[in-house]
């Protein structure tokens, strides 16, 4: 949203958990910069025969619990305050469902809708070229996020081989499982999203097929999450897209709804499944469970009084702000945390990473076992230390992961 800054949000909340944890001074300086970060610009040929000059970044915010992961997300509204926030998150994040790995995101100010195929292969590669050098599963390990797909990790990751000339397959995750992706790693995120909806409408006494949820965001999260849901006989009764929203009372048919996104480049106008309703107005649709699953700061002053939810599960990353979150909190809105809910993209990529080191593959059932315990857990570790501290989920989870990074700061003696 215009005039918010997501790195400053990312801070704001890292302060809070600073004072919190009585972290000293120079702990704290640490943790609210990124260790390394890399702007940069990547020239391409076009179809057409003219050539374009995309903006580009990769931040690599702390390593002290492993080499850093994340995303790679390619929007028109990237920015380089947008990719430290999400590298901060993703920090947490890590720590927060202990995976042995640090924080890093990288993003390209593009809207890929208007590229052919043969482009974003180029613009891809070009990033592989860009990067390489920085990237390793001893390193930087680059993963898909907002409009990046299986193929464009296929093709930096192919580009980083031929860079090499030598098989890494482990340096890039998210990859299709022809060539050594992880079964179960597209609706990864999806998948802890559901683990984390069935704890906590377990902790508020709902039954999770009970619910009516609303979804915002129709994309790869959005859209699984919305599936999944409803094949365990949960009413879906609104979902929205950049360009349209739909509510149906009796519950929307989630299958339709998907098929006609993906024959629609992603957007839901011309759905025609109960009542359209403006985007904006999503949010405000009366729910027991509210899903943004997004981009960041969806969930503002202007419309958070409008929420009409018992419970809110963050699939997008820094959807919040922090002053709607302290009033969420005086409404009595038990709200799970991105750090936490949308944790299982980035704990599938680290199988992924296991499995590659290894080159031995897991089943589905492998891994969707694994993923259910490692997110119960996580989930189970912050709602009690929420419960003892008598703080909301969002510090709890902060809490957790901070504590970890920064012990890990402590031990190598950084500070």
């Amino acid at each position: 949203m215009a005039g918010l800054n997501p790195f400053a949000t990312a801070q704001h909340q890292l302060d809070i958990a600073a004072k919190h944890l009585k972290l000293d001074d120079a702990t704290h300086a640490l943790l609210r910069e990124p260790m390394q970060e890399f702007q940069f610009t990547i020239p391409i040929k076009m179809d057409d025969g003219t050539s374009r000059v995309f903006k580009a970044y990769r931040v690599q915010y702390n390593n002290a619990r492993g080499p850093t992961k994340g995303g790679l997300r390619w929007h028109p509204n990237k920015t380089i305050d947008t990719v430290r926030a999400l590298a901060a998150w993703m920090t947490w994040k890590t720590a927060v469902v202990d995976l042995p790995l640090g924080g890093a995101k990288g993003g390209i100010t593009v809207n890929p809708k208007e590229l052919s195929v043969a482009e974003k292969e180029r613009l891809a590669r070009a990033f592989s070229r860009a990067v390489g050098d920085r990237l390793g599963v001893d390193r930087d390990i680059p993963a898909p996020d907002v409009y990046t797909t299986p193929q464009i990790m296929a093709w930096m990751m192919d580009e980083c081989e031929t860079m090499r000339g030598e098989s890494h397959p482990g340096v890039i995750t998210g990859k299709p499982p022809v060539i050594g992706g992880s079964l179960g790693r597209a609706d990864a995120t999806s998948w802890g999203g559901l683990f984390c909806v069935r704890e906590a409408t377990k902790a508020l006494g709902l039954g999770l097929a009970d619910c009516r949820y609303v979804v915002q965001g129709f994309g790869n999260v959005g859209g699984h999450i919305a599936r999944l849901l409803h094949e365990r006989g949960a009413r879906v009764v609104a979902i929205g897209a950049e360009d349209a929203a739909w509510h149906n009372e009796n519950g929307l048919d989630i299958p339709r709804a998907i098929k006609h996104a993906d024959r629609n480049g992603g957007y839901l106008a011309g759905l025609d499944d109960g009542s359209e309703i403006a985007p904006d107005d999503l949010l405000a649709t009366e729910c027991e469970v509210l899903i943004p699953a997004a981009i960041e700061h969806v969930i503002t002053e202007r419309n958070v009084d409008a929420i009409k939810t018992k419970l809110i599960v963050e699939l997008a990353n820094g959807p919040t702000t922090p002053a709607a979150d302290k009033i969420l909190q005086d409404k009595g809105v038990f709200l799970v945390p991105d750090i936490l809910a949308n944790a299982g993209g980035v704990t599938v990529s680290y199988f992924e990473q296991v499995q590659n080191t290894y080159n031995y593959y897991w089943s589905l059932d492998e891994v969707r076992c694994q993923l259910d315990r490692r997110m119960t857990e996580s989930f189970q570790a912050v709602y009690r230390l929420a419960e003892d501290r008598d703080v909301p989920l969002r510090l709890a989870a902060y809490l957790v992961g901070v504590s970890r990074v920064a012990e890990a700061c402590r031990v190598r003696g950084w500070v």
